[in-house]
């Protein structure tokens, strides 16, 4: 884990950990987070977290950009545009006779476009934002927060740890209700019982 957190990253991996810790934040709070950027990659269509509570889904995207840059009203609309195409995606819209362009019809199918940034954003893309009814969340950074990912298999039960350079470390939802937890050294995860995720193999069902 020390060698992995001295690694110097990649543009796309410090944009993978973004999305893991806003992610993360969701998850806290009960919510079913998918990490589509990291598993989906360039087929994600701007929607790095999907997070689901009951009747509430929010499709999530994460900038992290440096204090030079600045986000513009064209973000704030392919993000509008990918959770429109989501919830028609989802069968949203099947009952309604004539559709807005506007932020009602997303909000009556109960999806809600949200955007994280570690940079600001335009006064023009805040506009868009407010009429549109996207939520947007400047000048949020990383923090540090536990990383070890404490699964069951419900398959056999069995107790397994997942660190952030694992293979199915992102396919892998922790359920607080179920037992599982995030941990921040590997000390604590086999002090609980869990013993390391072994190496994923395409013919094995995934734990």
């Amino acid at each position: 884990m020390d060698r992995w957190r001295q690694t110097k990253r990649t543009p796309w991996q410090i944009g993978r950990d973004y999305e893991r810790f806003i992610g993360h934040k969701y998850e806290t709070f009960g919510y079913d987070v998918a990490f589509t950027g990291a598993i989906e990659g360039l087929q994600d269509m701007g929607r790095d977290v999907i997070a689901q509570r009951a009747s509430e889904l929010h499709v999530i995207q994460c900038k992290y950009w440096s204090q030079n840059k600045i986000i513009r009203e064209k973000h704030i609309f392919q993000l509008f545009g990918s959770a429109l195409e989501y919830a028609f995606r989802l069968g949203s819209f099947e009952h309604l006779d004539q559709l807005s362009l506007f932020g009602g019809p997303i909000k009556t199918a109960g999806v809600k476009a949200v955007l994280y940034t570690s940079t600001k954003i335009s006064d023009v893309a805040k506009e868009a934002a407010r009429k549109l009814q996207v939520e947007c969340n400047e000048n949020i950074g990383i923090s540090d927060y536990p990383l070890i990912k404490c699964n069951i298999s419900m398959r056999d039960g069995e107790k397994i740890y997942h660190l952030p350079f694992d293979q199915q470390y992102d396919r892998t939802k922790i359920k607080p209700e179920l037992g599982e937890k995030y941990v921040s050294t590997v000390a604590e995860a086999e002090k609980a019982g869990f013993r390391r995720a072994w190496k994923w193999r395409p013919d094995q069902n995934a734990v």
